[in-house]
């Protein structure tokens, strides 16, 4: 980190615009800088310091992190099932597990898939699980997805080194909490 900017990494699905536009709301001690970071790598470009603070999906499956970072846990985002906008299950307001018994499901081959498995369910192979979030990103016309009641919901969590942490972290922090130039801790 440069004292003049603080890089803060976003994985797919966090959309950082409202941290953004409330971070240049006032007079602030460095320039913010949002860097899109791969799923599989938001732990390992913390570790670099190619970023200085991610959001993170969570858990995260690095041994020790507890102990390496500080993590601030923030949202859940909801389960979501996408499947072809011709399958029968798109008539559904949500799909439950008992839904999908007879289909077949395009399973995670790597943490940064969504899309591709999103392609895939485009051509009538099956469904795909994922975030709520994953699956408005990778939207297209020929896919529809719906709310997945069984599903697990994952959480979005802010994450940065504990042996970095400083005053411009922490203000970070604040914004994100919802604090504004005006209101204390």
């Amino acid at each position: 980190m440069s004292a003049s900017s603080l890089r803060v990494g976003f994985i797919p699905g966090v959309e950082p615009d409202r941290f953004v536009r409330r971070w240049r709301t006032g007079p602030r001690p460095a320039a913010l800088e949002v860097v899109p970071v791969p799923l599989s790598r938001q732990e390992e470009a913390l570790a670099t310091g190619e970023i200085d603070m991610c959001f993170v999906r969570l858990p995260l499956a690095g041994p020790g992190h507890a102990e390496l970072l500080h993590l601030v846990p923030l949202w859940e985002e909801r389960p979501a099932i996408v499947i072809g906008d011709e399958n029968l299950l798109s008539l559904l307001e949500e799909i439950g597990d008992d839904d999908l018994a007879d289909e077949a499901e395009v399973a995670p081959r790597h943490a940064d898939d969504a899309a591709e498995r999103v392609a895939q369910v485009a051509t009538g192979l099956g469904y795909a699980r994922m975030p709520l979030s994953l699956a408005r990103l990778h939207h297209r016309k020929d896919v529809v997805h719906r709310p997945h009641s069984d599903g697990e919901a994952t959480r979005i969590g802010l994450a940065w080194p504990r042996a970095l942490d400083d005053e411009l972290r922490q203000e970070f922090v604040g914004v994100v909490r919802g604090r504004t130039i005006r209101s204390s801790r």
